[in-house]
């Protein structure tokens, strides 16, 4: 609860006397309060300063460096390099910034060299003078994240459109946005950003873009990208330079006589900061979590899932119910050893890949100097379908059916197009794969190095209760594992990796990279607020953490509101995940359970059947006594299916017409009573 200075409380009688306004006590009170105010406005102007400063201290060789205060002006360096386009991205797993990379490559052709920037790292407010440099162009490359928030880098670029007026008219700009169609708020945030800019009075050179991860948002991306150049062409009076020719980015140096004193083996950005851990503990310096418990939750049915258990004791880490943990996984050493055979190359060569262009803030792709093993290891996601422009280099197959065969893949034909979506994307097959299957194609590895992505953290809802498990953080994880229809056997990265981490001597714990996030998934503040919450397979996950600690609250006496959990999976005897714990919390009181198991009758049973046969329960939570609705899980069905269901019921059971339901239940969005954590 929050204190108010000022309401002091009358702690004696009321004299009948008259006394002075002002007392000692009252004079001695205001002087300190007055103290206490002053010191927070200069606090407040300091810490202002200091944003304004945007000071950073660079680490060498880190993720991506972030340059001085002296240099956060994108005008300057666009004007020094001679300079007329830039692609800004707004990125949470890499895909917004590989966007961006290729357009600025590209703009080489179109006689408009280019950079890629990051809005974090720059004074955005320079927009304005944009119109200052002769047919410029500005590209926003911008991915929709969550409930159709902004990504983190973006955030401060999202919130000045939303606040400010600048007059950004002389400004010439595009704007493509990555989104996924399975989630409610698709794409906002290009949308928004396309419609802000144009009315703050940019011009707006080629229709907005939108990329739908769900399907395959290479071929939008291309699609829309093939379609904006002959318009910025035609804006500009400009004309293309000719064939699209790989322009290398980095340049390779392979240290064979002398290996540098400095090399990585994994960090994220600190040199040595998985030998020397020292908190605060984050995204660029992830904390070795010692695993204490791995232990297998399903009975049967030939899958896997996972009960992980970190310890996060004396790391000084904080989560709260509702949080996520990422983990930096490696990939399989089996997979990367392919890649010495197949193009036989030493693994083991100590490399640096250098950024050509001298004024780029990203100097190099990931962390170097470095092995080949190293890169392939921890930093370069080598398991993923590769997207169109890697396969673009079909200058590396001798074999002229192999080079034709990726020519048309990298193209934007229909023929190209079909192609690249069966055997790529439906065989699922990986650059290791294609390597095997195409056998005269032996790239240069160090090219591989730069134009494959980056390998992402992966995140989980974290599945126990701060308040009950303040030291160790608690994972719920199913094991990928698939067969293609070209006969291999895909594994997940993280989870096949995190399968191994079996805890067997309690004197040396297996160690997982990991950090915190920090989610809006939170329990309401008063544990007698009732509670719905629909999460079938891994989506109990943090529900399980909810009821930990609603059990909590009611084991301290604290009157508590229902706490009602909608749970499916296929088969109680295989896959009912921590059934016994459930049962327990039933048998206290403390839990409602609805299960559905989908596979142990005739006709299949969804939590979505249940929870259209309980509509008077439901509305008797959300409407009746201002309850909270929360969904974990499948975004691509379940979730729409879950978010139908509630519209029928408030239309229904709260007597109002379809668009009073749909205020409603944005109504409940927007005071957080709403709230779901899913994917796709």
């Amino acid at each position: 609860m929050e204190k108010t200075i000022g309401a002091e409380e009358q702690t004696g009688p009321l004299e009948d006397i008259e006394e002075p306004m002002f007392g000692v006590l009252d004079v001695v009170l205001l002087v300190a309060l007055l103290g206490v105010a002053a010191w927070w406005l200069m606090r407040n102007k300091k810490a202002d300063a200091a944003l304004r400063e945007k000071t950073y201290a660079i680490q060498p060789m880190a993720m991506s460096s972030m340059p001085q205060s002296t240099e956060n002006s994108f005008i300057k360096k666009l004007k020094s390099s001679g300079r007329s386009l830039i692609v800004f991205y707004g990125s949470q797993t890499g895909t917004g910034e590989e966007f961006a990379g290729r357009i600025a490559k590209e703009g080489i052709r179109y006689k408009m060299k280019g950079m890629v920037a990051d809005p974090e790292e720059y004074d955005m407010e320079d927009l304005i003078q944009m119109k200052t440099i002769p047919n410029s162009l500005a590209v926003f490359c911008m991915a929709t994240y969550g409930e159709g928030d902004p990504t983190d880098n973006a955030m401060d670029f999202y919130e000045w459109l939303q606040n400010g007026e600048a007059d950004l008219t002389g400004l010439n700009y595009a704007v493509f946005g990555l989104g996924n169609k399975t989630y409610e708020h698709y794409n906002e945030v290009g949308i928004y950003i396309d419609k802000r800019l144009e009315e703050l009075g940019a011009t707006r050179v080629f229709e907005l873009g939108l990329g739908d991860d769900d399907a395959n948002i290479e071929d939008d991306f291309i699609t829309w990208k093939d379609r904006f150049w002959p318009t910025v062409c035609a804006h500009f009076g400009i004309e293309s330079a000719g064939e699209d020719v790989s322009v290398r980015q980095y340049k390779l140096t392979e240290h064979i006589e002398t290996i540098p004193e400095r090399v990585f083996t994994g960090e994220v950005a600190r040199l040595h900061s998985l030998i020397n851990q020292r908190p605060p503990f984050d995204v660029k310096n992830p904390y070795l979590a010692p695993v204490k418990v791995n232990r297998e939750l399903h009975k049967g049915g030939g899958r896997s899932c996972m009960h992980i258990e970190f310890d996060i004791e004396g790391s000084k880490m904080r989560y709260d119910t509702g949080d996520h943990v990422a983990v930096y996984p490696m990939n399989d050493s089996e997979l990367v050893n392919k890649f010495g055979t197949l193009l036989g190359v030493d693994l083991d060569t100590i490399i640096t890949l250098t950024n050509t262009d001298e004024d780029s803030s990203k100097k190099h792709p990931f962390p170097c100097p470095c092995s080949y093993r190293t890169a392939l290891t921890y930093y370069i996601d080598i398991t993923s379908n590769p997207r169109t422009h890697i396969l673009k280099n079909a200058e590396y197959a001798t074999d002229p059916e192999e080079a034709a065969k990726l020519k048309l893949m990298a193209s934007t034909c229909a023929d190209g197009k079909h192609l690249y979506s069966q055997w790529i994307n439906q065989d699922n097959r990986n650059i290791v794969h294609i390597l095997e299957d195409l056998p005269s194609c032996k790239p240069k590895l160090d090219h591989l190095c730069e134009l494959l992505p980056r390998l992402q953290c992966r995140y989980y809802s974290i599945s126990s209760s701060s308040k009950l498990y303040p030291t160790t953080v608690h994972i719920t994880a199913v094991k990928v594992e698939y067969d293609t229809n070209t006969g291999r056997r895909n594994k997940g990265v993280a989870t096949s990796w995190l399968g191994k981490k079996i805890p067997t001597d309690p004197n040396a714990l297996p160690v997982v990279p990991i950090f915190f996030r920090k989610s809006q998934f939170k329990l309401p503040t008063r544990p007698q607020t009732p509670i719905i919450m629909i999460g079938p397979g891994t989506g109990l996950a943090p529900f399980r953490g909810f009821i930990q600690e609603r059990h909590m609250a009611k084991e301290e006496g604290k009157p508590l509101g229902e706490t009602i959990l909608y749970f499916g999976c296929r088969k109680k005897s295989e896959d009912y995940l921590y059934e016994e714990e459930l049962d327990e919390f039933v048998k206290k009181g403390t839990l409602k359970l609805h299960v559905a198991f989908s596979r142990d009758q005739k006709e299949k049973v969804y939590v979505t059947h249940l929870l259209a046969q309980n509509a008077d329960e439901i509305w008797n939570v959300i409407g009746e006594n201002n309850g909270h609705l929360y969904i974990c899980g499948d975004a691509r069905s379940m979730a729409r299916d879950v978010h139908d269901i509630l519209l029928k019921v408030v239309q229904e059971k709260g007597k109002m017409t379809e668009e009073e339901a749909n205020n409603y239940v944005k109504k409940m969005e927007a005071q957080k009573r709403y709230s779901a954590d899913v994917w796709s």
